[in-house]
């Protein structure tokens, strides 16, 4: 992102390409030594025991093999091999850390100078750009000139520290441009296009340095990193490849068009036990319920039948033993309640009553109401049931159900691409907001250092400020355009970016970024 370079004239178009690979070439530089330095002090904030393993199992085989022959060789019962193994890992990482804030904290000014540079000479270049271009590629080599110094004295400094493994390259020096009267009468075509290759071939010193001074100290790969895993699976891998040649019809067998032939089935029938039948059910339950009503058990015109035939029963042993007419608005339990008491007078005399007496006939009422109670609790459990029907066929599908869920969540996580800060999901809002409170602490420790006079502190922080920047409009860019908020944002961004921009006016820009974009709030939708 170059935020000042944008206002450079077509006219300068030569100019601004080269200037815009120095930026491209500096922040791209500086993300890698900042990723390598992240994990250098991740590691070296562990414990010991984490130390340790990392000095043996995670850098390599070679580094394996060496460091097991010295445990070996000291023994691994006393407690000074131990001690030596994580005094060397702390060892290991501090001096890594510490070149590879060197190399930052070099970088990181070098961006501010040329930054506050471009700044400063943005109108100029606009307005007159013939005689702003000289002295701005003039400035442009002093800058490389002050960066060459600064890699010498790292080189200086470390150039006899034996802690370090592998030896230094060679000490950087930059082409310098040729003695031209800034001030005086305009460059020619000639000698400007000679400056703009002058500062291209300086660009691809730079980047061959850092190339090699952060390959000597950055994080091991990941294949470094996991070889043992990646050892285990190999042999794991190989040694299921042994036994499926041993099973397949390459080696006589059949086991493996067998098994083929198993899950087929045994997809087949979950399919059909979880995914299919459950659903034809719930379908018939919600549309073949009416239709479906004369299948069952016990129906209503059942009960009912047996409910009258009792209410008759009940009348006419009421109208005999009485010797009265039973009113047409008697109720069953009133007649039941007459029946029952002359069973209780029959009872007395059971033997006699039950050969010429009511007994007989009570008893028999008596079963038919049972009937009718039986009747009715069958007609009202088979509506119980039918009612359930479509639960049990829901509770048939829900294994089913939770694995179209999973399988939806996991297409859900691929598509929104939810990692880090380039993603679209929560988490990467999360990010892009980490980021901003990233840029808000390095604001407020560049107007302290200020304040206390530390320039070259102040200088550090103000172009670590500018990659913090670099890094959140990269990642914001294309959320913030999906929802239309990219102008906006990219208006506060480069606010922030001004070296002459008051501080509190830029932590009121922090605030407002994480407080009213929604391509930078922790959810989709506003709390």
């Amino acid at each position: 992102m170059l935020l000042y370079v944008s206002n450079i004239s077509a006219d300068t178009s030569s100019v601004y390409v080269a200037l815009e690979e120095i930026m491209a070439d500096v922040l791209s530089n500086l993300h890698d030594i900042q990723k390598s330095l992240e994990f250098w002090q991740s590691r070296a904030e562990g414990s010991n025991a984490r130390k340790a393993y990392f000095m043996v199992f995670e850098r390599g085989p070679v580094a394996f093999v060496d460091e097991s022959v010295k445990l070996v060789r000291k023994g691994l019962s006393e407690d000074s091999a131990m001690q030596h193994l994580c005094q060397s890992s702390s060892s290991h990482m501090f001096n890594r850390t510490r070149v590879l804030m060197e190399l930052r904290s070099s970088l990181a000014s070098f961006l501010a100078q040329l930054y506050v540079e471009l700044d400063k000479r943005g109108e100029d270049l606009l307005k007159n750009p013939k005689k702003s271009l000289p002295s701005l590629l003039v400035v442009v080599d002093r800058l490389f000139l002050n960066l060459e110094g600064s890699f010498s004295h790292l080189h200086a400094a470390r150039e006899s520290d034996s802690s370090i493994d592998g030896s230094y390259s060679m000490p950087l020096v930059f082409d310098r441009l040729p003695e031209v009267n800034e001030e005086g009468s305009q460059w020619t075509d000639c000698e400007l296009t000679d400056a703009i290759n002058l500062v291209h071939k300086n660009l691809e010193k730079l980047n061959s340095y850092l190339s090699v001074m952060v390959g000597k100290h950055r994080k091991p790969r990941w294949m470094t990193l996991y070889w043992v895993r990646y050892t285990c699976g190999a042999v794991g891998l190989s040694v299921f490849s042994i036994w499926l040649l041993r099973h397949s019809s390459l080696m006589g067998s059949s086991d493996i068009e067998n098994w083929i032939h198993d899950a087929k089935e045994a997809t087949v029938s979950f399919f059909s036990d979880h995914v299919e039948q459950p659903l034809l059910a719930i379908r018939d339950e919600l549309f073949d319920t009416f239709r479906k009503r004369h299948k069952g058990v016990m129906e209503a015109e059942e009960v009912q039948l047996t409910q009258d035939s009792l209410h008759r029963m009940l009348r006419n042993f009421c109208e005999q033993a009485t010797a009265e007419k039973v009113s047409d608005n008697a109720t069953d339990q009133e007649m039941l309640e007459v029946v029952m008491h002359r069973y209780e007078k029959e009872l007395v005399h059971p033997i006699h009553n039950l050969l010429s007496g009511e007994l007989a006939r009570g008893m028999l009422i008596q079963v038919q109401k049972l009937k009718l109670d039986i009747e009715t609790a069958m007609l009202e459990l088979e509506q119980i049931l039918r009612a359930n029907e479509i639960n049990f066929a829901i509770l048939a599908a829900l294994p089913a159900f939770f694995l179209s869920l999973g399988m939806l969540a996991l297409l859900r996580t691929w598509l929104k691409q939810d990692s880090k800060a380039q993603g679209r999901g929560r988490i990467a809002r999360i990010h892009r907001r980490l980021l901003v409170v990233e840029i808000e602490k390095r604001i407020m420790q560049y107007q302290s250092y200020v304040e206390q006079g530390r320039d070259k502190d102040a200088e550090t922080v103000f172009g670590l400020l500018i990659y913090s920047l670099e890094r959140l409009y990269r990642v914001v860019e294309i959320p913030a355009k999906t929802i239309g908020e990219w102008d906006l944002v990219k208006q506060d961004l480069i606010e922030l970016g001004r070296p002459q921009q008051q501080t509190l006016y830029k932590l009121t820009v922090t605030q407002r970024l994480v407080t009213v974009y929604d391509c930078l709030l922790p959810s989709l939708k506003r709390q």
